[in-house]
């Protein structure tokens, strides 16, 4: 979504508080979706009653505004914040997009991004349990797998065998 299609959608106001000045599109994660917010609800250093427009924004017939209310709400940890929450009717749309579970970004020893296909280098000796063997430092790793439910562990094959490998002891090659 363009700039100009989201300050036709909101009517040039920010989609959390109504302001007006210094407008900037958010996206909404994992959809590919953006919201319009002001430099304040934008920004991490809003004072903590500015955050009482989400009552009102709550009600957005927008699903992209639903989730981001709804996320900024769980974030907030005040009372009210949570009242309001668990009072949210979320469309269905907006119900599933916010509670699909967030991508898991798999990191090396250094923080680069690892992709699936990659080739990592060993930077520690691992025993390998069950297989009898250690891999050692040093040792390639072509053709990893990332592992869907933990950001912490890669697959690989190492000595023909295959083997899960913790992020923390490989770097990207």
């Amino acid at each position: 979504m363009t700039l100009a299609d989201l300050i036709a959608r909101s009517g040039g106001v920010c989609e959390f508080c109504g302001a007006t000045d210094g407008l900037v599109p958010a996206d909404v994660a994992p959809e590919a979706d953006a919201i319009l917010l002001c430099a304040t609800c934008a920004g991490d250093d809003a004072p903590a009653g500015h955050w009482r427009c989400l009552e009102g924004a709550a009600w957005s017939a927008e699903p992209a505004v639903q989730v981001a209310v709804w996320r900024k709400l769980a974030s907030l940890g005040e009372a009210w914040a949570t009242e309001a929450r668990e009072g949210m009717q979320l469309s269905p749309e907006a119900d599933a997009w916010a509670n699909a579970p967030a991508a898991l970004t798999h990191r090396d020893a250094n923080g680069a991004v690892l992709a699936q296909g990659d080739t990592v280098i060993l930077i520690k000796d691992l025993p390998v349990k069950g297989a009898g063997f250690t891999a050692k430092r040093g040792t390639p790793v072509r053709g990893i797998s990332l592992v869907a439910d933990n950001e912490a562990h890669i697959e690989g094959r190492v000595e023909g065998q295959r083997i899960v490998i913790l992020t923390e002891f490989v770097k990207k090659k």
